[in-house]
């Protein structure tokens, strides 16, 4: 699929739940020009339809817009209509995978065992999303690295600037960063401008040394 370059590049996914669609728009202008590719909103977020609308408008050419927390095929078909360009859950239904594949967007699925990564990864989804990785930790993303390393992984949880070389370091392709990247004070008062600062740092931090120039 077509993000999946971007993301194995950019190595990043700037996770966004549980904000208004006032906040939304401070925060997706600080992450893009933070240089944030990739940006999903939660559809547990209310008004997520309006939010990844409003963002696609706004940053398009900029930024892919994505939809999260998505957890049947409806919710996919809406994420979709709104206007999705990849689409992310915390579990593996195929039926979602195969909606997706169908539909041409992006699908990164969760998961936490092999059995799920391995279903995921036949079911067509080119990368899996490894969760939750705040309560797996390092140790388990190692070992699983070991007989799945043909599967590329989003580690999600727990990611922040002090630990996320050490999440590359253990065989994460990318990661899914959330409140790290938007810092509650900047996000209460609309600082884009503090939004964009902490995401550049990530942003440096995720890139590939080639991109880096």
């Amino acid at each position: 699929m077509k993000l999946t370059n971007e993301l194995m590049d950019s190595r990043l996914v700037a996770i966004v739940r549980g904000i208004t669609r006032s906040e939304a728009k401070a925060a997706g202008a600080g992450l893009a020009a933070g240089g944030v590719r990739l940006m999903e909103v939660t559809m547990n977020t209310a008004g997520a339809l309006d939010i990844i609308q409003d963002w696609r408008s706004a940053y398009n050419g900029q930024a892919y817009v994505g939809a999260g927390t998505v957890l049947n095929v409806k919710m996919a078909r809406e994420a979709a209509a709104a206007g999705a360009q990849f689409i992310i859950s915390p579990n593996v239904d195929v039926n979602v995978i195969a909606f997706a594949l169908e539909k041409g967007i992006d699908i990164w699925p969760g998961a936490m065992t092999p059995t799920e990564i391995v279903t995921a990864f036949y079911a067509g989804a080119e990368v899996v999303k490894l969760f939750p990785m705040a309560s797996l930790g390092l140790g388990y993303l190692r070992e699983i690295r070991g007989p799945l390393n043909h599967i590329p992984l989003i580690a999600t949880g727990g990611v922040t600037l002090g630990n996320i070389a050490d999440y590359f370091e253990a065989g994460a392709s990318a990661v899914g960063i959330g409140s790290s990247l938007l810092p509650k004070e900047d996000l209460a008062i609309g600082n884009i401008e503090g939004i964009a600062e902490c995401a550049a740092r990530f942003v440096q931090a995720a890139a590939r040394p080639h991109l880096l120039g």
